[in-house]
């Protein structure tokens, strides 16, 4: 069956966040001239979740707290399957792997062979959930998107070698968060950087999460604890 473009996907971003105590950068990679979705456009690792990542098994669950705030506003409890395609987006676009030492129990998935053949399960207990975004109305691609922050002491292996990586981002490098805004980059991305900035000296999960929703009657910041952000100005 031909996949609805125009509706609505959930996806899972993946911001790795290096050095945080001393200089602080995170993973970002070029999106290519021809993407549907964002051409040309620097970005985190991401996409979509895969109607799959639901019966993958994780060697540790996400926090609690964080399992908590995926599942407000969602028409369903989607928390797991997000962590899952958090792992495997992370693994396919980066080559880095976030999981356990372990061997996978019965047939491994044609998706995750490779992450498998790597000795380690998929493991989400250091991912923190720290933004949510809906794609505007219009778009050729939309995407419910929840931002997950780790920190890059979490990753197994070489933080620099990329050469598992597959080739949808070109250009993976560790860019300094204080660099960060000279890219060309997404608007609700400038806006997760601040986000993330102000999360550098703090490496608890966050208890409320920014949500950016857009839909056809307006565009508006939501806190996901069940309370409208603070107007200022």
């Amino acid at each position: 069956m031909e996949q609805d473009k125009a509706a609505i996907r959930n996806a899972a971003t993946v911001i790795v966040l290096r050095d945080r105590a001393s200089d602080p950068a995170i993973l970002m990679g070029q999106r290519g001239a021809k993407a549907a979705f964002m051409p040309n456009k620097f970005v985190f690792p991401g996409g979509a979740v895969d109607k799959a990542d639901t019966g993958i098994p994780l060697a540790t669950p996400l926090p609690q707290v964080c399992a908590e705030r995926l599942s407000e506003k969602s028409s369903e409890d989607l928390g797991h399957a997000l962590a899952v395609a958090a792992v495997r987006e992370l693994w396919e676009e980066t080559g880095l792997i976030l999981g356990k030492p372990g061997y996978w129990s019965g047939a491994v998935p044609d998706d995750w062979k490779s992450f498998a053949a790597t000795g380690h399960l998929p493991a989400a207990d250091a991912l923190q959930f720290v933004f949510r975004a809906l794609t505007p109305p219009g778009r050729p691609r939309r995407f419910d998107a929840r931002f997950f922050l780790v920190d890059a002491g979490e990753i197994s292996g070489d933080l620099d070698d990329f050469t598992h990586a597959s080739d949808e981002l070109s250009h993976l490098q560790w860019i300094p968060l204080k660099d960060a805004r000279r890219f060309d980059l997404p608007f609700i991305t400038e806006v997760v950087l601040a986000e993330v900035a102000g999360r550098v000296d703090d490496p608890t999960p966050p208890e409320s999460v920014p949500y950016f929703h857009n839909n056809d009657e307006a565009s508006l910041f939501l806190r996901l604890r069940g309370y409208p952000m603070p107007e200022t100005g």
